[in-house]
Protein backbone atom coordinates (compact mmCIF):
# COMPACT_ATOMS: atom_id res chain seq x y z
CA UNK A 1 0.00 0.00 0.00
CA UNK A 2 1.83 3.45 -0.96
CA UNK A 3 2.41 5.95 1.68
CA UNK A 4 0.32 8.85 1.66
CA UNK A 5 2.36 12.03 2.06
CA UNK A 6 2.27 13.47 5.54
CA UNK A 7 0.10 16.46 5.56
CA UNK A 8 2.04 19.41 7.53
CA UNK A 9 0.15 21.97 9.26
CA UNK A 10 1.63 25.13 8.71
CA UNK A 11 0.48 26.77 12.41
CA UNK A 12 2.49 24.13 14.09
CA UNK A 13 5.30 26.26 12.05
CA UNK A 14 4.10 29.23 13.63
CA UNK A 15 3.34 27.89 16.46
CA UNK A 16 6.62 26.76 17.59
CA UNK A 17 8.34 30.12 17.89
CA UNK A 18 5.79 31.17 20.32
CA UNK A 19 6.52 28.30 22.46
CA UNK A 20 10.18 28.95 22.25
CA UNK A 21 9.70 32.25 23.18
CA UNK A 22 7.17 30.99 26.18
CA UNK A 23 9.52 28.83 27.66
CA UNK A 24 12.35 31.26 27.82
CA UNK A 25 14.08 29.84 25.17
CA UNK A 26 14.09 32.40 22.55
CA UNK A 27 16.62 34.83 21.59
CA UNK A 28 17.37 36.04 25.08
CA UNK A 29 16.89 32.44 26.99
CA UNK A 30 18.66 31.16 24.07
CA UNK A 31 21.93 32.09 25.88
CA UNK A 32 21.19 31.34 28.94
CA UNK A 33 19.80 27.47 28.28
CA UNK A 34 21.34 25.49 25.62
CA UNK A 35 19.50 24.59 22.86
CA UNK A 36 19.27 20.50 22.58
CA UNK A 37 18.29 18.36 19.87
CA UNK A 38 16.03 15.94 21.21
CA UNK A 39 16.00 12.17 19.68
CA UNK A 40 13.84 9.25 19.51
CA UNK A 41 13.38 5.65 18.66
CA UNK A 42 11.25 6.66 14.96
CA UNK A 43 8.51 4.21 16.70
CA UNK A 44 8.01 6.63 19.07
CA UNK A 45 7.83 9.57 16.50
CA UNK A 46 5.37 8.22 13.94
CA UNK A 47 2.15 9.58 14.57
CA UNK A 48 -0.18 8.36 11.95
CA UNK A 49 -1.05 4.57 11.21
CA UNK A 50 -0.12 4.94 7.71
CA UNK A 51 3.83 5.69 8.82
CA UNK A 52 3.67 3.07 11.50
CA UNK A 53 2.53 0.17 8.81
CA UNK A 54 5.15 1.69 6.59
CA UNK A 55 7.91 1.46 9.57
CA UNK A 56 7.14 -1.64 10.47
CA UNK A 57 6.83 -3.13 6.58
CA UNK A 58 10.43 -1.77 6.31
CA UNK A 59 11.82 -3.47 9.17
CA UNK A 60 9.97 -7.18 7.75
CA UNK A 61 11.06 -6.74 4.45
CA UNK A 62 15.00 -6.16 5.37
CA UNK A 63 15.10 -9.12 7.28
CA UNK A 64 13.50 -11.29 4.80
CA UNK A 65 16.27 -8.99 1.96
CA UNK A 66 19.41 -10.48 4.75
CA UNK A 67 18.00 -13.57 5.16
CA UNK A 68 17.73 -14.62 1.48
CA UNK A 69 21.35 -13.38 0.63
CA UNK A 70 22.56 -14.30 4.23
CA UNK A 71 24.30 -17.97 2.37
CA UNK A 72 25.62 -16.27 -0.62
CA UNK A 73 26.85 -12.94 0.88
CA UNK A 74 27.47 -12.33 4.58
CA UNK A 75 27.37 -15.88 6.22
CA UNK A 76 30.12 -17.96 4.27
CA UNK A 77 32.60 -16.77 6.39
CA UNK A 78 33.45 -17.88 10.21
CA UNK A 79 29.91 -17.34 10.93
CA UNK A 80 27.37 -19.32 9.10
CA UNK A 81 24.33 -18.55 10.76
CA UNK A 82 24.22 -14.42 11.19
CA UNK A 83 20.95 -13.11 12.26
CA UNK A 84 19.20 -9.93 11.68
CA UNK A 85 18.33 -8.30 14.70
CA UNK A 86 16.76 -5.43 14.64
CA UNK A 87 17.19 -1.68 12.36
CA UNK A 88 16.63 1.48 14.07
CA UNK A 89 16.21 5.09 13.55
CA UNK A 90 16.81 8.05 15.79
CA UNK A 91 14.41 10.92 14.96
CA UNK A 92 14.56 14.43 16.15
CA UNK A 93 11.40 15.13 17.88
CA UNK A 94 10.66 18.63 16.20
CA UNK A 95 12.10 18.37 12.63
CA UNK A 96 11.67 14.96 11.94
CA UNK A 97 15.41 14.47 10.84
CA UNK A 98 16.91 11.42 10.96
CA UNK A 99 20.02 11.65 13.47
CA UNK A 100 21.16 7.75 12.68
CA UNK A 101 20.18 4.87 11.31
CA UNK A 102 21.85 1.29 12.73
CA UNK A 103 21.05 -2.51 11.67
CA UNK A 104 21.91 -4.98 14.80
CA UNK A 105 23.08 -8.42 14.17
CA UNK A 106 24.61 -11.52 15.87
CA UNK A 107 26.12 -14.80 15.31
CA UNK A 108 27.48 -18.05 17.10
CA UNK A 109 29.86 -20.49 16.89
CA UNK A 110 29.98 -22.92 19.03
CA UNK A 111 32.63 -26.39 19.03
CA UNK A 112 33.07 -28.86 21.58
CA UNK A 113 36.30 -29.44 23.21
CA UNK A 114 37.10 -33.51 22.65
CA UNK A 115 38.83 -34.20 25.65
CA UNK A 116 36.13 -32.38 28.22
CA UNK A 117 32.67 -32.22 26.06
CA UNK A 118 32.73 -28.79 27.27
CA UNK A 119 31.19 -26.82 24.66
CA UNK A 120 32.50 -23.48 23.88
CA UNK A 121 31.41 -20.21 22.12
CA UNK A 122 32.29 -17.55 19.93
CA UNK A 123 29.06 -14.88 19.86
CA UNK A 124 30.22 -11.84 17.92
CA UNK A 125 27.35 -8.59 17.24
CA UNK A 126 27.82 -6.07 14.99
CA UNK A 127 26.12 -2.68 15.18
CA UNK A 128 26.08 -1.56 11.04
CA UNK A 129 25.57 2.19 10.50
CA UNK A 130 23.23 3.41 7.29
CA UNK A 131 25.06 5.66 5.22
CA UNK A 132 22.45 8.17 5.30
CA UNK A 133 22.90 11.76 3.76
CA UNK A 134 22.22 14.44 6.33
CA UNK A 135 19.26 16.43 7.17
CA UNK A 136 17.37 13.14 5.54
CA UNK A 137 13.89 13.25 7.27
CA UNK A 138 12.17 9.99 8.47
CA UNK A 139 9.08 10.53 5.70
CA UNK A 140 11.75 10.28 3.44
CA UNK A 141 13.46 7.34 4.30
CA UNK A 142 10.35 5.19 4.35
CA UNK A 143 9.22 6.35 1.22
CA UNK A 144 12.20 5.69 -0.64
CA UNK A 145 12.50 2.05 1.15
CA UNK A 146 9.15 1.26 0.66
CA UNK A 147 8.63 -1.93 -1.78
CA UNK A 148 9.80 -5.83 -1.74
CA UNK A 149 13.30 -4.71 -1.57
CA UNK A 150 14.31 -2.18 0.23
CA UNK A 151 18.30 -3.59 1.37
CA UNK A 152 18.71 -2.19 -2.24
CA UNK A 153 16.90 0.86 -2.68
CA UNK A 154 18.96 4.24 -2.97
CA UNK A 155 19.15 6.37 0.23
CA UNK A 156 17.58 9.97 0.06
CA UNK A 157 19.99 12.27 -1.41
CA UNK A 158 22.53 9.27 -2.71
CA UNK A 159 23.37 6.56 -4.24
CA UNK A 160 24.31 4.25 -1.72
CA UNK A 161 22.33 1.25 -0.10
CA UNK A 162 21.38 0.10 3.29
CA UNK A 163 23.10 -2.83 1.74
CA UNK A 164 26.49 -0.90 0.79
CA UNK A 165 26.35 -0.06 4.68
CA UNK A 166 26.46 -4.11 5.46
CA UNK A 167 29.52 -4.79 3.19
CA UNK A 168 31.20 -2.10 5.03
CA UNK A 169 30.29 -3.65 8.29
CA UNK A 170 29.89 -7.50 8.27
Amino acid sequence: MPRKPRNHNPFSTLLLPVLLLGAGLGPAGAEAAPRRATYVDASSYLQDEVDFEAWFTLRRQLRLNFDAICGDTFCEGDYTNIQALRFVCSVQRLTGRVGECAWSFAASEESVDPARGRIGLDAPAWLCRSPLAPGTTIEALLDALQGEEPLYAALPGTALTLYDGLVDCL
